[in-house]
């Protein structure tokens, strides 16, 4: 208790600072922002803003880029309220009770149902990031090159199961982003790999083009196929009632605690996170409920249960990423690449090497969440008033800063070129029903895949068995087997496909 307190301390003297407190402030408010305004999401914004804070200290730019991940979860519940649009996919649930509510003249009542929740669930997520960073670090000190590739294998097949839609697709977008990763120059050889004898690609596909044009251009060219005239009647009245009854809260009260609990489990599963958060802790209200009929009609339950969700999913979403350096989802998968891009190595060794990053980033989220209380309610009309603005005119400033972003890191036209090839790539795996997080996850895990498995294999002098015979490498490959042959089992696989189409 005593290391905990003394290692909070340093993180607040980190976070406190004056710049980081305006970093802080700063991905807050995009982040509320992006949530606000349908049809960017916080991958999307990361991915512009990565060449941006290759130029900030990487404690400043991480707390940056963590602040626009939690607060697009609060951003994302007001045009899901007021709009019936949601602003970030995790607040899709939010819709159906939300803007139901605000029908009913309880728009205020919704909002702050969403921001109290997501703050309370906020808070609790960063505390267990805090509480088990430390043991989990500790732990993975004890992985050896053959742990580390039977977690990283663990990670892709669970990345599959938790995906939406087919196996098979799934299974496919993990190989094409390990094949995109393992372009470039052999570490080992030297010899160029897979780059067609194109020298732009010597040093491989670049992480910001990918990540520009399968979350970026893709996005925007999706959103202009979807995009329709919504109901904005809502939006002509004045949002009062910012603070709800003590019956209210009494009641929305079980729903908070159910939701974080429930979030923050989420947020640790590969490939899950907030989106799958939200979902569960709907259908697990509308289960619990006496009344479930209420359920579309203006719930509280319905609000409050999945944004606390989705925030602890946010939040505990990091535990991996910081201690194991395994990315559970697109977002942690972009910070890892970008803390990879500031030279910093994933990893429990960031505990112990750069203790100020770690406990920086984890006081920063306390910080963060308490300005987004004060963001999400106070300057409810400004957010109001940037909804009323049509997305055909918000589109062509988004591309305009995603080619700004790609071409300002290494001045270079062919990355330009190469993101909007991805755009086009991956606008066309969207049409068809194939999912992109398991690309990018597949893309920043695969090369370390193959160092590890390198590594293994010299130390054992290519035996293949070490991954059998050490306990702890031996029963991650085990559960990766079950994992799959589950989830390959026709009643299980029309399960899984019937949960996920409900």
């Amino acid at each position: 208790m005593t290391d905990l307190a003394n290692n909070l301390a340093l993180g607040f003297g980190v976070a406190l600072t004056l710049h980081n407190i305006v970093y802080c402030l700063v991905g807050a408010l995009l982040g509320t922002l992006i949530g606000v305004l349908p049809g960017i999401g916080p991958v999307t914004t990361i991915a512009m803003l990565l060449p941006l804070t290759f130029k900030l200290e990487p404690t400043s730019s991480l707390i940056m880029l963590a602040g626009i991940y939690y607060g697009s979860q609060y951003g994302g519940s007001t045009t899901a309220i007021l709009v019936n649009l949601p602003g970030e996919a995790s607040s899709i649930v939010t819709t159906l009770d939300g803007y139901q509510m605000a029908r009913q003249g309880r728009a205020g009542e919704a909002l702050a149902l969403a921001a109290l929740g997501s703050f309370f669930a906020g808070c609790v997520g960063t505390l267990l990031i805090a509480a088990s960073g430390p043991p989990l670090a500790r732990l993975a000190q004890q992985f050896g090159p053959a742990e580390y590739f039977a977690l990283m294998l663990l990670g892709l097949v669970a990345s599959v199961v938790m995906a939406s839609g087919s196996v098979v697709k799934a299974f496919a977008m993990v190989f094409v982003g390990v094949a995109l990763g393992l372009v470039g120059t052999d570490v080992d050889s030297g010899a160029m790999r897979y780059t067609f004898g194109i020298g732009e690609l010597s040093e491989g596909v670049s992480f910001v083009a990918l990540a520009m044009g399968l979350f970026g251009i893709a996005e925007i060219l999706r959103n202009l196929m979807v995009q329709g005239e919504q109901d904005r009647s809502v939006l002509d009245t004045k949002v009062t009632g910012l603070w709800p009854s003590a019956a209210v809260l009494k009641e929305a009260a079980p729903s908070v605690l159910r939701g974080t609990a429930l979030g923050s489990v989420m947020g640790l599963l590969p490939g899950g996170g907030a989106v799958l958060a939200s979902f569960a802790a709907y259908a697990m209200e509308k289960r619990l409920a006496v009344d479930p009929s209420r359920f579309g009609r203006g719930a509280i339950e319905g609000v409050a249960g999945p944004e606390s969700a989705n925030n602890a999913a946010a939040q505990t979403s990091f535990i991996p990423m910081l201690t194991l350096g395994i990315p559970s989802n697109a977002v942690m998968a972009l910070m890892v690449g970008a803390m990879i891009i500031q030279g910093i190595e994933p990893g429990p060794e960031v505990m112990t090497k750069r203790p100020e990053l770690f406990w920086g980033m984890v006081a920063s989220m306390w910080v963060g969440n308490l300005m987004l209380v004060v963001i999400n309610l106070p300057l409810i009309g400004i957010w109001v008033s940037l909804l009323r603005v049509p997305y055909r005119l918000m589109y062509p400033a988004i591309l305009l800063f995603c080619c700004i972003g790609v071409y300002s890191l290494n001045n270079s036209t062919f990355e330009v070129l190469l993101a909007a090839g991805f755009g086009l790539l991956g606008f066309a795996l969207i049409q068809w029903g194939f999912e992109m997080t398991p690309l990018l996850l597949g893309f920043v895990l695969g090369p370390l895949m193959e160092e590890n498995l390198r590594r293994a294999m010299r130390y054992a002098q290519g035996d293949p068995m070490v991954f059998i015979e050490r306990p702890l490498s031996g029963g991650l490959v085990a559960a990766s087997v079950v994992l799959l042959l589950v989830v390959l089992l026709p009643k299980i696989r029309r399960r899984r496909e019937e949960v996920f189409a409900e």
